[in-house]
Order: structure tokens, then C-alpha cells, then sequence
């Protein structure tokens, strides 16, 4: 029996699998976050106005620790003072 040798072209270009298998990985070493907090011994406060700012959206959402960087134990007092300095109008609730 003689053996047929078939190829199916591709129609859109050549790929060709990339070792590692799909998509591959970035050898990329992974850089850990310092909170900011915690580096320079920054004391969170409500009456800060201009530092909460940072850490509350435009639209007047608080940003999750994942965006900021900044640890659980900072996230928590940050929340706390962006709830009181609302509370007592120093930041709005929400922005238009």
C-alpha cells in the first residue's frame, strides 16, 4: 500500500505553534507592590482630602486594593475615612 503525502493549505497565513504550548508565558519576574502606606508611614486620615481624592474614581466609586496597591490593612482605613468625609460632606458621594 503506498502511503499519500497530503497537506491541507491554510488559507489566511502560516501559523506556527509557539513552544510552551497556547499563548505561551512571559518569563516575566513578577514585581511585588509596596503599599504606599506601609513605605513612607503616610497616617490615613478623613480630614485629607487631597489623599482620599486618589483612591476614589471620578465617578465617586472607591478603587479596589488590586488597582491602588495599597494593603488590606490601609484598604480598610481607607474605606473608613472616604465613608466619614462623606458623611460629613468634606467628599461627595458621587461626581457628575
Amino acid at each position: 500500500m503506498e502511503q499519500k503525502n497530503t497537506r491541507t493549505t491554510k488559507k489566511f497565513g502560516s501559523h506556527k505553534p509557539r513552544p510552551g504550548g497556547f499563548g505561551g508565558k512571559r518569563n516575566r519576574p513578577f514585581k511585588k507592590r509596596v503599599c504606599k502606606f506601609c513605605a513612607e508611614g503616610i497616617e490615613i486620615d478623613y480630614k485629607n482630602v487631597w489623599l482620599l481624592k486618589n483612591y476614589v474614581s471620578p465617578k465617586g466609586k472607591m478603587l479596589s486594593s488590586r488597582f491602588t496597591g495599597v494593603c488590606i490593612k490601609h484598604q480598610r482605613l481607607l474605606t473608613t475615612a472616604i465613608k466619614r468625609a462623606r458623611n460629613i460632606a468634606i467628599l461627595p458621594f458621587a461626581s457628575l
